[in-house]
């Protein structure tokens, strides 16, 4: 009986042995499946990094409207925003669009874009919110902007005129910026002295900047989902046009939409019109 017995533990121990070996074959098959979609996705990361950090037109697309000092948010900017958005990605845009954007998710993205734009890069500003002129520069307001004095607009804002400079010290062609900032803000009232809308742009170069008031006068919101300016500027982006047309285009559609009381202003240094949509997906487009 203990021969047997004994027979018996070893019959089992091999059997236990035997089934340790299958599992763990099976564990370690499991594991290796696991692994591979991991091991592809970290693979993958790059060339999606060097997809976006090539790619030759990009744009960067700020609306604010929520601003703790106004009386009422701003309808517009945010719809804005999106529009332009969705329109520019149509046309083959690398779009970064940022709501109610901090100074500092503001300063984030610009360096974001510099780390993008290469040499032959077409790079387009939009910002559609409140700015204010101090000094020879004008400033885009974060929505988190503390202004008592003329000092806080320098220390809260962010210069439209250093950003431009940045992207085009950081290798970018061609600049094209869209200001829908010429609203009066809820600041002037703490203002010793205020001047109106925003100053004359000083433009780097090879761009071109439109704004949505001529310096120094503002522009009135109107009732609809989207401000004139960009209602008209999204009109002309639907023909294939260069940017230089279309942002006249776009001036012209504003001028006698308000009966002369809205006159955008242009600041070119452009050494060529630039093509908004390559030549081969140049096809006329219809809606907003």
């Amino acid at each position: 009986m203990k021969i047997r017995l004994h027979r018996l533990s070893r019959r089992t121990l091999t059997a236990a042995t035997a089934l340790v070996g299958v599992v763990s074959l099976a564990i370690g098959a499991n594991a290796a499946l696991n692994k591979r979609p991991v091991e592809s996705a970290g693979a993958a990361a790059p060339a999606t990094e060097q997809a976006t950090a090539t790619s030759s037109r990009l744009a960067l697309v700020i609306g604010n409207a929520h601003y703790p000092d106004a009386a009422a948010p701003l309808v517009q900017p945010i719809n804005d925003a999106r529009a332009l958005s969705a329109r520019l990605r149509g046309d083959g845009y690398d779009v970064d669009m940022i709501e109610d954007a901090r100074r500092d998710d503001i300063l984030r993205a610009v360096q974001r874009l510099k780390a993008r734009a290469r040499k032959d890069a077409t790079v387009m500003l939009f910002f559609g919110g409140y700015g204010i002129q101090s000094g020879r520069d004008n400033y885009m307001i974060p929505v988190d902007a503390k202004i008592w004095t003329e000092m806080d607009v320098r220390r809260s804002g962010v210069s439209v005129e250093q950003v431009l400079a940045e992207i085009r010290a950081a290798g970018a062609n061609v600049n094209l910026a869209v200001l829908d900032a010429s609203r009066r803000n809820p600041f002037e009232r703490r203002f010793r002295t205020y001047s109106h809308g925003l100053a004359p742009i000083e433009t780097p170069a090879n761009a071109l900047v439109m704004s949505a008031a001529t310096p120094g006068q503002v522009a009135d919101d109107n009732d609809g989902a989207h401000s004139v300016l960009v209602g008209e500027l999204l009109s002309s982006l639907a023909s294939p046009a260069g940017a230089e047309a279309a942002f006249a285009q776009a001036r012209a559609a504003v001028i006698k939409a308000t009966n002369g009381a809205q006159v955008p202003s242009m600041t070119s240094s452009l050494v060529a019109d630039v093509p908004l949509v390559p030549v081969a997906d140049a096809t006329p487009k219809t809606g907003g």
